[in-house]
């Protein structure tokens, strides 16, 4: 091989390896310890320092990457104290909220839980090792499909993926054992509460200038106990604007 083509050669093996070493250099720079060290730091000082205790929970969220659930140009913040846009007018919640609505479903493992605001998917992930089976609804369609996408990647197969109403639920696998809504309706959709099991739970933030995070047990079909937690702000749930044929992404 003449010095020439050894020299095209060579730039060309360069660039081959250019993209994954400057993409690799720049994760390093982002996550200099690694993420899951961000993901340490992001539970002890946001989240137990608050005073969320389920060890489940903390685990499980010490252990999913969240900067998986985010654009790219929002990587850098993803274990930061703060909700983060994700397209289509839309976020995924900060950490502590997630953390404390986790929580306060109370899950044991053997729960079927419905998920109303699939988003970025993250909620969905951090639900997935704690429950048996996770059905979660999203009304952007692409938000829905990406979300379908990073949660198979990660090989999550017990959470199932709905374009489709929000307010209608998901009548055809209720009752539901658990349901948490991340977003915030006037006021609570009565299919909710139809498709909760009896002495199940509905986690749920809950106004529209000023919000609560509610939790609704459903004492039996006649009779509900709501408790108040805490002041919230989160995008609120919609309608859509056009009739919507439910597609399961599974």
């Amino acid at each position: 091989m003449s010095l020439e083509n050894l020299f095209i050669h060579l730039v060309f093996i360069l660039f081959l390896f250019l993209p994954t070493t400057q993409a690799q250099h720049n994760k390093d720079k982002i996550f200099p310890s690694g993420w899951k060290s961000a993901a340490q730091e992001m539970v002890q000082t946001q989240i137990v320092e608050r005073g969320v205790k389920d060890t489940r929970v903390l685990a499980v969220l010490t252990q999913t990457a969240r900067h998986k659930f985010v654009p790219p140009e929002m990587v850098p913040y993803a274990y930061n104290d703060r909700p983060l846009p994700i397209g289509e007018d839309q976020t995924i919640s900060q950490p502590y909220i997630v953390a404390l609505m986790t929580e306060l479903l109370g899950l044991s493992g053997t729960e079927k839980v419905l998920e109303i605001g699939t988003g970025s998917g993250y909620q969905a992930a951090v639900l997935s090792p704690l429950s048996a089976e996770v059905y979660t609804i999203e009304i952007v369609k692409t938000l829905a499909l990406r979300a379908q996408t990073i949660l198979k990647e990660l090989g999550m197969k017990n959470v199932h993926v709905r374009w489709g109403d929000g307010y209608k639920g998901w009548p055809d696998e209720a009752p539901f054992d658990r349901i948490i809504v991340t977003a915030a309706p006037d006021e609570v959709p009565p299919a909710l509460i139809d498709q909760l099991r009896a002495g199940g739970k509905l986690v749920i933030p809950v106004g529209k200038y000023w919000q609560e995070l509610k939790v609704i047990t459903k004492i039996s079909t006649s009779e509900i106990d709501e408790q108040s937690i805490i002041p919230v702000r989160f995008v609120p749930m919609v309608h859509p604007r056009k009739t919507i044929v439910e597609e399961d992404l599974n």
